[in-house]
Order: structure tokens, then C-alpha cells, then sequence
């Protein structure tokens, strides 16, 4: 242990301590910027400077360590003018136009401009503009950009992707797309962990609610929204609400005050999705001879990115399955505009989603197999979401509740868990037992998957099939892992589920910002809840999914259902990862 005074507070605290950690311990808190626990601490920013006695500079306090005897003052007239100095520089160099920006209201740079009483900059402006393409579906703004290198981190460290790098050297160093590619040449698989931990507004996803209210407002267009099972646990987080005006009912009454006709839930479809991929992978587990192995799951658009660009022989292991998003988009535009009776080209299929990669997908050229215009039509991020419903003066606190739309509004709780890791290897498992056996299984028999862990491995025996060796990876590093294995030989799995964000859906990069905080446990803590608690908690068991197989689909795998809800990955292209070009 090791004993120090912290403005005339004794706290002692293990050797290897930080001073920012001891501090914490008496409750003093040291502001921080660029700092992010356990993924950037390089002490970039310094607006965490402390004085402590018997040292000449001021000490970063997030990386220098807590010395035994050693007096620290936080709060000292030298250390408070440098904190304050070093914020003029980074604000020098900063877009300040805040009420233009994506942040603003939720900006840790605004934040401690206001806690630092900065009125006025005593340095001249030198603001970097660059040339970005906005078609992008992320957009980096170099003007915004303060340097901190979270975003470096993070895509090195969680995601081992290293799309963002430190270029240019001295008074010029900025941080821009590694090995001097454009953004749209880099093999990114566009899960926006880099947006979500950027303190500012340099990075944020292409903002498309302008779209929307052109949909919204046109009176010939029926608009159809979707929203997916991850949104339910995070939308309301921008707004002072309770917890029981932030229910899924509440969140469907904001969808109409928006304007949308009308208003579905992506479990739905989720449901549908586990239909075609459980068949799918009792089709291939008792025809093993005749495909590769393990069977991926292919729901998270992320994911297949990932594999195709980085692992481009074991793209025909993913799923044929298209995702929920997509397949609701296509069953809106066929089935739905039939029940009721309107041409399908005037459907705008809106979707609600946790995800930047959603995106991207909605615009793949081979996801158009309804009416031959775009299953999707635009994908709003919960961000962009929680923006509409500003812009409208929605306030959640003054809704009552309302039911999804029928007859593509029902979900089941084994729907509601694709939010969370693990969650569709648990529904799949739920469903694919009944599919063998005819008896449903305890919907708790297959916990075994669950939890934030990013590398978890079962086995499972269904009768009549046999024992299923399982597994499940959240975020790209633990993927990358498990592909290694893999390839090695070192694992052997039947079924595997990946979700590119940590955490799955919950923390993913369309999710509302907490700045320092990662929140998918937490969110999807509340999606399991969901499903313990739902009526119906198997797939198979949804009566708009079996009405939608006797009317319309006849049976998973059929003609039709391969038609519109199975894709080829083959059919459109990602820029190879450089280590693969050489």
C-alpha cells in the first residue's frame, strides 16, 4: 500500500494506483478530457494536471502514480491556470460553433469550457478544415477533432481494426484514415465504437432524419418504421424520464407523434429471422458432410463487413439468412403492402436501430428482392432518433402508452434478447430444439451463453440431433480471436453468433453517448429482463409469424421465404484489409 495526502485528505491506496484513482477514493474529482479507463490513458490533453510538492512540473494525474508520502494539491492556483491554458490551446484549434454540432448539449469540451468559466480565449483561432466525403455513412470532421486519439484506441485496441492513425508529424500532427487511404478504401466495418468514445462531435454518423421528414411529410408515401430490439433499452436516455415512461409501448407512441403511418417492432422479424436461420442450421447439422463449418450467425451487418474483408474464405459459413432489418423490410413490401392493398413502391420502410453499420446494409445492392426498390429505405440511428423527437417537442414524460401495429408488430421475448450478446444464439437454441423434438425446452435451459463475457463456448444436446458445441464473441478483438482459433484448429464449433460491438446491439455505435461510460451491460440487463418476463418466450410460438407462414411463406425454406428472406454475401464487395492485400 501506499500512503498519500490529497488536498490535506490521507488515502492509501495500492502501489501502481494513479493519482486520478486515489483521488477518487476521498471523493475529489480531477477533470479529465482526453482519459478513458482502461483504453486512453496517455495523459494527451493535460487537463488533468496536478501539483505535488517535491516535484518541479505538474504531474498528469490519470497516468503519474500515487508515491508513498507524496502531497498533492488538485486544486492549487498553479495547477488550475495550466488546466485552464491547456483548454485555450485545444479550444484555439476547435470549431467552437456548438449550436451546430451533432454534440452539442452532450460534449465533455463543452462541459468543462463551462466549468472552467471560459469566456474568452486569449489564443487566436487556427481551425483545420478537411475535404470528407458526406456520403459516408460516418462522417469525421477535422475541425472538431481535439486530438485525445480515443478513437485510435479503441479501434487498435477493442476492435483491432486500425482504420484511424496519428499522420503528419510536429505542429501538423491530426489523426486521419491509417496508410493514407480514403475512408471509402478502408476495410471499416462501420460499428461506430469510434463515435460513441469521441468526446466531441469529430466523428458521428451521416445524419438522415432529413430524409425521414421528406417520407414523413409526403402525402402520396406510406411510411412504415421498424424499431429494433436494442432501441427499447436506450432511447429515452436523453430525456428526464422515469424508467415507466421509457417502456416499449411509450416508444411506439413517439413513432406516431413523428408522423409514421405506421409503426412495427424489428422483433417481429426477429422472431422470423430465427425461423429461417434455426432451420437453417438443422438443414446443414443433419446434412454435415455437404457445408463448411461452423455455421455463422449473419444478423449483424458489422460482423459480415468484418468477415469479408478480413476472413474472405469463410464467407459462405454466415447464414444465408438476411437480417431482421432486412427481412422486415422485404415482408412490408410484399406481404403487408398486400393485406392492405396498396402499391408496394410507395412504401417507405423507415428503420430505428443501434447501429451505424445498418446503414451500409440498407444499401447493399442484392437487399432488394420485395418489389425490386430497396427493402429499407433509410436507417435512423437511436441518436438520430432521439433528435426527431426533440425537433417535434416530443417529451416522453407526456406520452401514454400505445400497441405496435399488427400484423407485423408482435415480438416474443426470445425476439426482444437480440439486443444483448448472445441473445439470438439463446433464441435460435430455444426454437431449434422444438424444431427437432417437437417440445419446447425450459427458455432458460441455455444461459450458458449469456452474459458480457466477449468469448463464451457450450455445448448443448438436443434429442435427435445430437450435442451442439456453441459459441458467442462480442466486438471485433474478441472475434478476431476466436477467427485465429479457428483457422488454427485449436476450436471446433457447430453454431457460432458474433456481434461486433461489445456487449452486442445494447452498446452499439448508434446508441445514445455517455462520455466515459459503457452502459451494454446495463442496457442489456434490461432486454433479459424483457424476456423473462414476456408472455410468449419462444420464436415458433409468435401467431403473426405462423399466420404469415400459413398465408404468405408456406414454410421456412421455402421457395418463397428464400426469395425474400435469404441473401447471397457474395453479391456485393469490401475493400480487403491491407494485411490480406500484401
Amino acid at each position: 500500500m501506499v500512503n498519500l495526502t490529497i488536498d490535506g485528505f490521507q488515502v492509501s491506496v495500492k502501489e501502481g494506483t494513479t493519482i486520478l484513482e486515489a483521488a477518487k477514493k476521498v471523493n475529489i474529482d480531477i477533470p479529465t478530457l482526453c482519459y478513458f479507463k482502461e483504453l486512453n490513458e496517455i495523459s494527451a490533453c493535460r487537463i488533468c494536471v496536478i501539483e505535488a510538492e517535491n516535484h518541479e512540473r505538474l504531474l498528469p494525474a490519470c497516468t503519474a502514480l500515487a508515491e508513498e508520502g507524496m502531497v498533492v494539491h488538485t486544486n492549487s492556483r498553479r495547477a488550475v491556470k495550466a488546466r485552464k491554458n491547456n483548454l485555450a490551446m485545444i479550444l484555439s484549434q476547435h470549431d467552437g460553433d456548438c449550436t451546430l454540432c451533432v454534440r452539442s448539449g452532450n460534449c465533455k469540451l463543452q462541459e468543462l469550457s463551462e466549468d472552467f468559466n471560459m469566456l474568452e480565449n486569449p489564443y487566436p483561432k487556427d481551425v483545420r478544415e478537411n475535404s470528407w466525403d458526406t456520403n459516408n455513412y460516418l462522417i469525421r470532421k477535422d475541425s472538431k477533432c481535439i486530438k485525445c486519439m480515443r478513437c485510435i484506441q479503441v479501434c487498435e485496441k477493442i476492435q483491432t481494426l486500425n482504420i484511424w492513425d496519428v499522420v503528419g508529424s510536429g505542429s501538423r500532427v491530426n489523426v486521419g484514415v491509417s496508410l493514407n487511404r480514403a475512408f471509402k478504401d478502408a476495410d471499416c466495418a462501420l460499428c461506430g465504437q469510434c463515435i460513441t468514445h469521441c468526446p466531441v462531435g469529430a466523428l458521428s454518423a451521416r445524419d438522415d432524419t432529413e430524409k425521414v421528414e421528406e417520407f414523413i411529410f409526403d402525402p402520396e408515401i406510406i411510411t412504415v418504421a421498424q424499431v429494433a430490439p436494442a432501441v427499447r433499452s436506450a432511447w429515452a436516455e436523453g430525456f428526464d424520464v422515469a424508467s415507466s415512461k421509457a417502456t416499449p409501448g411509450h416508444m411506439a407512441t413517439a413513432m406516431r407523434r413523428l408522423g409514421f403511418d405506421y409503426v412495427f417492432d424489428t422483433n417481429f422479424s426477429a422472431d422470423l429471422t430465427i425461423m429461417e436461420e434455426g432451420s437453417e442450421f438443422i438443414e446443414r447439422f443433419t446434412h454435415k458432410d455437404k457445408y463448411n463449418w461452423p455455421m455463422f450467425t449473419s444478423c449483424c451487418p458489422g460482423w459480415v463487413r468484418f468477415i469479408k474483408s478480413q476472413y474472405p474464405d469463410y464467407v459462405d459459413n454466415l447464414s444465408t439468412a438476411k437480417s431482421p432489418q432486412q427481412m422486415f423490410g422485404a415482408t412490408a413490401k410484399s406481404y403487408f403492402a398486400e393485406k392492405i392493398g396498396v402499391d408496394p413502391h410507395k412504401i417507405r420502410v423507415v428503420s430505428i436501430m443501434p447501429c451505424v453499420a445498418k446503414k451500409s446494409e440498407c444499401d447493399q445492392p442484392n437487399q432488394n428482392d420485395a418489389c425490386g426498390d430497396k427493402d429499407v429505405d433509410v436507417v435512423l440511428t437511436t441518436r438520430e432518433f432521439a433528435r426527431m423527437l426533440k425537433s417535434h417537442h416530443i417529451d416522453p414524460a407526456k406520452l401514454e402508452p400505445s400497441e405496435f401495429d399488427s400484423p407485423l408488430g408482435t415480438g416474443t421475448g426470445a425476439a426482444v434478447i437480440f439486443g444483448a450478446t448472445g441473445g439470438v444464439m439463446d433464441a435460435a437454441l430455444r426454437s431449434a430444439y422444438y424444431l427437432v423434438t417437437g417440445n419446447n425446452p425450459d427458455a432458460d435451459s441455455f444461459k450458458a451463453v449469456r452474459g458480457i463475457k466477449g468469448w463464451k463456448e457450450a455445448e448443448f444436446a438436443i434429442p435427435g440431433a445430437g450435442t451442439v458445441r456453441v459459441a458467442v464473441a462480442s466486438g471485433l478483438g474478441n472475434t478476431r480471436k476466436l477467427m485465429e482459433a479457428l483457422k488454427k484448429g485449436e476450436v471446433e464449433y457447430d453454431f457460432v453468433e458474433i456481434m461486433a460491438c461489445p456487449g452486442g446491439c445494447a452498446g452499439g455505435g448508434g446508441q445514445p453517448i455517455h462520455d466515459g461510460e459503457e452502459l451494454a451491460d446495463n442496457r442489456g440487463k434490461i432486454l433479459w429482463n424483457l424476456d423473462k418476463n414476456a408472455k410468449i418466450r419462444y420464436s415458433h410460438e409468435n401467431p403473426e409469424i405462423l399466420t404469415l407462414y400459413k398465408e404468405y411463406l408456406g414454410k421456412p425454406l421455402s421457395e418463397k421465404s428464400h426469395h425474400l428472406l435469404h441473401t447471397n454475401h457474395h453479391g456485393w464487395d469490401m475493400p480487403l484489409s491491407p494485411k490480406l492485400k500484401k
